[in-house]
């Protein structure tokens, strides 16, 4: 079994939840931008068959990538979105 680590998650700062939310959103989005990335550079969704070739094919694989990585992130992802919004709190927090 292997290990995985753990990244806390960070709790949002008192008297500013809206803000916190859309940090959080803000994060999983760049997540999922970054995992739908890495399915198209090993060639998730693409096919080479008798079927395969049509001009909106790439189009679709898109989409498929893309939700396939915004339910990746929604099921806890690689951890980019805690690193991320700490990264977006810290920064909002000092300016």
């Amino acid at each position: 079994m292997t290990d995985h680590l753990r990244i806390p998650s960070i709790q949002p700062p008192a008297g500013r939840p809206d803000r916190h939310v859309a940090l959080r959103e803000a994060a999983q989005a760049l997540e999922a931008g970054f995992l739908s990335e890495m399915l198209k550079s090993v060639r998730f969704g693409e096919q080479e068959n008798a079927l395969s070739g049509s001009v909106g094919e790439d189009h679709f694989a898109s989409f498929h990538r893309d939700a396939l990585a915004r339910e990746m992130v929604r099921s806890g992802g690689i951890g980019l979105t805690e690193i991320i919004l700490k990264s977006l709190m810290e920064k909002n927090n000092g300016t």
